[in-house]
């Protein structure tokens, strides 16, 4: 996997059980975006509020899917759209030191 530059996390305010979701369809839709690196699925414990997790090589990728994929969705829903975009680059080397699966381990060489 490429290393991420943009992280973003969305939740759509809504009360809709996971097992609910047609999510395959919805993951064909969002493979159709440049720039997505991955997604993990989020379901909220006892809200079942429904969001995502994702990794972005870029902001302006990460801004075509807002605006082409999630606020058309939350408007066509009738549903409330939080969303957050988070630099991760400037967190590159403390995300390294635990481990996180979305940068690659630094050697002992390095």
């Amino acid at each position: 996997m490429s290393v991420p530059a943009v992280f973003l996390y969305a939740e759509y305010q809504t009360s809709v059980p996971f097992e609910a979701i047609d999510w395959k369809p919805i993951d064909v839709e969002m493979k159709k975006f440049t720039g997505l690196l991955s997604k993990t699925w989020l379901s909220g414990l006892k809200t079942n509020s429904v969001g995502g997790f994702y990794a972005f090589d870029s902001l302006e990728h990460a801004q075509a899917y807002i605006d082409g994929l999630l606020i058309p969705f939350a408007a066509q829903v009738g549903g409330s759209l939080s969303v957050r975009l988070f630099d991760a680059d400037v967190t590159r080397e403390a995300s390294r030191a635990i481990h996180s699966p979305f940068y690659p381990a630094v050697s002992a060489e390095s």
